[in-house]
């Protein structure tokens, strides 16, 4: 089975530089363990103080990544023409610890 091309993923370094560049793909459309996989390679590029965006992106991931919530974090993308914004965490007194 031919593989399609999702997306082109670049890692970029806390200075705003390319560090490194990758594509995804698989059989198919994407699905959700692909938003997944990004999600969590977002999550290790800011503990690192980088970031990854997104290049290219299929419409099936794009529109997959809206549908999560995601697409402005994972994708690079804003939303629906909103402008991007760091991310806003809130913790309520009621919540319990993590």
């Amino acid at each position: 089975m031919a593989l399609t091309a999702w997306a082109l993923v670049v890692l970029v370094g806390s200075d705003g530089a390319d560090i490194a560049a990758w594509s995804i793909e698989g059989p198919g459309a994407p699905d959700l363990a692909a938003v997944d996989a990004l999600a969590r390679t977002q999550l290790r590029a800011r503990r690192l103080g980088g970031a990854i965006h997104l290049r290219h992106g299929s419409k099936e991931l794009l529109e997959l990544l809206d549908l999560v919530g995601l697409r402005r974090e994972v994708g690079g993308e804003p939303e629906g023409g909103e402008e991007v914004l760091g991310v806003e965490e809130g913790v309520e007194s009621r919540d319990p610890p993590a």
